[in-house]
């Protein structure tokens, strides 16, 4: 097993790993022993193949910010509740206490690794690898990222990042229950993008699209809460503007409980 390597960012190669899918990917296993070693044995696999210096690993704790954003619509509207069963919070633990996992209050467990890639490859002393199944991450963040859903590598240039994002904003993304323009589809939504001939920004082609639908304020409106729902953050700037808390360096996360993870005061 893969020893804990404290995150050093004169490191070479720091791995980002968006740690809520390795739950439920390893939570059916017929005994806690077993999912405990299908999740060390996907982890080690991640650092061995991304050739890791250092890692760190993300998990959801509590709500994020875009259930305040989301006005249209409640954010993931369209998920199942339900208890979850025992052995999802047994693993969730020992990601904590084995491998050092933690969160940061108020964002979700992909927002943290893009984030984080942004402010490494910004540093200058240090590249970053974004370990995820999630496609927004792998989709919209630029990079080079490992499925290790689909043990598959994927890159993404900045142009292709640009271009889903404004895509999203046009269509929604139904798997978190984020509305977009109805009957608004992929190939119409790619079509408006690659359309644009860079006289104007994608911001005002949308938003202009989005006016033409919903009238001039509620246009504006829904053009703002669906951008601000499918944008994936860049900076320390835009997290305390969305969250209102300064994110952590990433030497000095506070692994200390959330102090409500109901946030109930965001529904």
């Amino acid at each position: 097993m893969t020893e804990l390597k404290q995150i050093d960012m004169k490191n070479k190669k720091i791995t980002l790993i968006d740690a809520d899918s390795l739950l439920y990917y390893e939570m059916g296993k017929p005994t806690l022993e077993e999912a405990i070693a299908g999740i060390d044995a996907r982890i080690d696999t991640m650092l061995r193949i991304t050739n890791a210096d250092s890692y760190a690993g993300f998990l959801t704790i509590g709500k994020c910010f875009r259930y305040r954003v989301a006005k249209s619509k409640p954010y993931k509207h369209n998920r199942k509740a339900g208890d979850k069963p025992i052995i999802w919070y047994a693993l969730k633990e020992y990601l904590k206490q084995r491998w050092g996992f933690t969160w940061v209050n108020g964002l979700e467990a992909d927002d943290c690794v893009s984030l984080y890639s942004y402010i490494i490859e910004e540093s200058g002393t240090a590249t970053s690898t974004i370990c995820s199944p999630d496609k927004d991450v792998l989709k919209q963040v630029p990079g080079e990222h490992y499925n290790f859903q689909k043990d598959e590598w994927v890159t993404t240039s900045k142009e292709a990042g640009d271009v889903f994002l404004w895509v999203q904003t046009l269509m929604g993304d139904s798997t978190d229950g984020i509305p977009g323009i109805p009957g608004l589809g992929i190939k119409t939504a790619v079509k408006i993008i690659k359309n644009n001939d860079g006289n104007t920004s994608y911001a005002q082609d949308l938003l202009k699209i989005y006016i033409d639908k919903f009238g001039n304020s509620e246009g504006i409106s829904k053009f703002t809460e669906t951008f601000n729902l499918v944008y994936m953050l860049q900076t320390k700037e835009e997290v305390l503007k969305y969250t209102g808390k300064p994110l952590p360096d990433l030497l000095t996360i506070d692994v200390s409980p959330p102090e409500d993870e109901s946030d109930s005061d965001w529904s």
